[in-house]
């Protein structure tokens, strides 16, 4: 056995990452608190995007701490298959009673990938046991993300998830998506225009037949592709014309669930109620993986709660992972709905959008290289003038200028810049956060 140097970058292949360009310049977190972040050389790093759109609940907090610290010398692993232990059940009932309506089933897996493989093949097996088994066609939509499972790639619409993999699923198709920069740009909210595109999907009904299409899923707001909002009346119509056909309506809500949006999910905040809601991320601040689908109860009673159920030993739905339910996953999901709960986090957020909105979108002023802001709850995206011929180097540049030189974290999607910082931030941070964007722009890009 040879020797392990411990500072050797070269055996950890990093995701969505230029590697070479990491190793030559390491970009190293050591430790984080609250809403900080702190670097290998001691410096102080504003996390300005909540990890990956997860941390809500701000770094470390002492409660969610303590509770997998607990759990871990409690019970460390119990399977879920045939066997169960009580906080994977305490969470779903938690879960279930944040969900709109009759979203009342809560089916657990790892991370947001994994939820959104789960909530396609659930809508399969629904349409398989009501007897309509013809029905396996999924609607994704141009632009949307919805992780780097084969199923999330086949309905999302980033063309580089897409380009490397091959054909990926059969069967799928695109709504058009919903950004437009001449009628929308610098919206903050829910933009006017744009709803009737949600139209689009009759047209797909009529191109492939409704009695073959299972679902629809799209993320309320598109957070990956950078902030893109529905326009008004955009999910209502997606909502009506897919109970008119017989479709399920799948809400993506990984990055928009648990207070981003100033609520405990999308779905809430419009008054839509989809059949089934991805989530993961901010469930347990990103301590521990954990990811999920909810589902209305004639989407399980179709499954596995209906008279079809006829003999004790038999299982329904042939899907499942050795971590689902984990007790560490569930103990810290317990405690940061406790800290959401009692330290009114998702009020919070509520409180701080239009704040929030105001600050970042004041960059416009101080920044004449940015062309686009977009903003909604606590998201905002900047959409920065590319490099000619470089698409992302601009973006990539500014995420390493204000890491290292600016003492602030955000997400980059090519040459737009994201802000979601966790819900715990201050009107203070955000003035922090807007200023460094401002001046990082104005010396990158002019």
């Amino acid at each position: 056995m040879s020797d392990i140097a411990p500072n050797d970058l070269s055996s950890f292949w990093l995701p969505f990452t230029p590697n070479s360009s990491f190793q030559a310049k390491p970009r190293m977190i050591t430790r984080a608190k609250g809403m900080y972040y702190y670097s290998d050389d001691g410096r102080e790093i504003i996390d300005g995007s909540a990890g990956l759109w997860c941390c809500n609940a701000g770094h470390s907090h002492d409660a969610i701490v303590s509770a997998v610290q607990n759990q871990v010398a409690e019970l460390d692993f119990a399977p879920s298959f045939q066997f169960g232990h009580p906080k994977s059940f305490e969470v779903a009932s938690r879960i279930a009673a944040l969900a709109p309506d009759d979203l009342n089933r809560v089916f657990f897996c790892n991370s947001g990938s994994e939820s959104v493989d789960s909530a396609m093949k659930i809508a399969l097996a629904y349409h398989r046991y009501k007897g309509e088994g013809t029905r396996t066609r999924f609607i994704g939509r141009e632009k949307g993300y919805h992780g780097v499972g084969f199923g999330g790639i086949s309905v999302g619409g980033m063309v580089n998830n897409r380009k490397f993999f091959g054909p990926l699923l059969a069967g799928t198709d695109h709504l058009p998506h919903t950004y437009n920069r001449d009628e929308q740009a610098f919206t903050k909210g829910e933009p006017e225009w744009g709803g009737h595109l949600a139209d689009e999907l009759e047209n797909i009904v009529a191109l492939h037949d409704a009695s073959t299409i299972a679902a629809v899923i799209v993320e309320p707001m598109a957070g990956s592709i950078g902030v893109l909002p529905p326009p008004k009346g955009y999910l209502e119509k997606l909502r009506t014309i897919c109970d008119k056909h017989g479709i399920l309506l799948i809400f993506d809500e990984v990055i928009c669930a648990f207070g981003r949006l100033g609520h405990s999910f999308a779905a809430e905040r419009y008054g839509v109620t989809p059949d089934l809601i991805t989530f993961a991320k901010g469930v347990t601040s990103g301590v521990v993986p954990l990811g999920g689908v909810i589902a209305r109860d004639h989407v399980f009673d179709a499954i596995d709660g209906g008279p079809g159920a006829t003999q004790d030993h038999e299982i329904r739905l042939f899907h499942g992972y050795t971590y689902t339910g984990h007790p560490l996953a569930s103990a810290a999901a317990l405690a940061t709905l406790n800290v959401y709960r009692d330290e009114g986090l998702f009020e919070r957020a509520a409180e701080l959008e239009a704040p929030f909105g105001d600050a970042c979108h004041g960059v416009r002023e101080r920044a004449s290289a940015v062309e686009d802001i977009r903003s909604l709850g606590l998201a905002v995206a900047f959409d920065v003038a590319p490099v000619p011929g470089k698409p992302g180097k601009r973006g990539y540049d500014l995420m390493e200028h204000l890491f290292f030189e600016e003492g602030l974290m955000v997400r980059v999607s090519g040459d737009t810049v994201c802000l979601s910082p966790p819900l715990i931030v201050e009107e203070s941070h955000i003035e922090q956060m807007t200023d460094k964007i401002a001046k990082a722009v104005t010396h990158i890009a002019g």
